[in-house]
């Protein structure tokens, strides 16, 4: 039988609180803006308009609770990007958008980089670490693997400056994986390039253009699935496992938050 491991991070719209004054557009990937109805206040009311009834006649003098999201983001909490992110063509042709995604795309072989050896903050995972961390599993990458980069975020938490300092993938990086096969591509971070500071930063220091979300840009030449803010990473071997992205299937989009899963032996 299968162990089933979440993969999924919560949303708490707590969390936006936490959000660095620096970096305030991450709020729309962190958590929704949520108003919560409870079951003796808001669900007490829609019972008794809805049944025509007195609040003594509701069983319990209670009735569903319910919640409405606010400026909800498609790519808020564990979300899979479909190449249409990354920009209007992949591989010459119009990008895919998630409803164009099949379901076996989605579920697939997993492979875990663990490359917390050589991450370090703001600063992109070298090609080198990705081969080493490769060679760690035992095995080379196989067409249509999900590639899941862990790199120590699990550490921290929104109240930790590190949170936002995370290491992240170059476009280098992407085309060297995508390029072995792998059709998804996972990060424990909560995003997959660098920070933006962290990219603005070199982009201005060098004038050099590839400095721009470079990682996410690479799929414009070899199409992938990017998926972000994954958890557990640690709790999986390094392969020998499947792993499920089930997102919300959105007409058009270019990504959608996801329940990720692993299913191992």
């Amino acid at each position: 039988m299968s162990r089933i491991i979440d993969l999924t991070s919560p949303l708490d719209p707590r969390d936006l609180d936490l959000i660095p004054e620096n970096q305030p557009d991450l709020a729309l990937v962190v958590a929704p803006r949520m108003d919560y109805f409870t079951h003796e206040d808001w669900g007490l009311d829609f019972m008794v308009a809805s049944f025509g009834c007195d609040p003594e006649d509701v069983p319990g003098r209670a009735g569903p609770a319910g919640e409405v999201m606010h400026e909800i983001s498609t790519h808020c909490g564990t979300h899979v990007d479909a190449p249409l992110h990354s920009g209007a063509t992949c591989e010459g042709r119009p990008s895919r958008t998630l409803s164009d995604i099949g379901l076996d795309e989605l579920y697939r072989p997993g492979m875990v980089l663990d490359v917390r050896e050589w991450a370090r903050p703001g600063e992109a995972i070298p090609v080198e670490a990705l081969k080493q961390a490769i060679a760690a599993t035992g095995r080379d990458v196989e067409p249509g693997d999900a590639v899941l980069i862990r790199t120590g975020q699990e550490r921290y938490t929104l109240r930790d400056p590190e949170y936002f300092a995370y290491p992240g993938m170059s476009g280098a990086g992407t085309r060297y994986l995508t390029g072995l096969g792998a059709t998804v591509l996972g990060t424990d971070a909560i995003g997959w390039d660098r920070p933006i500071p962290a990219m603005r930063k070199a982009f201005h220091e060098t004038g050099d253009s590839r400095h721009i979300w470079d990682g996410h840009y690479a799929i414009r030449d070899k199409e992938a699935l990017i998926v972000q803010q994954l958890v557990n990473l640690g709790e999986l071997p390094l392969t020998g496992f499947m792993v499920g992205f089930f997102p919300l299937k959105l007409t058009g989009t270019s990504a959608a938050p996801a329940r990720a899963v692993a299913f191992v032996e």
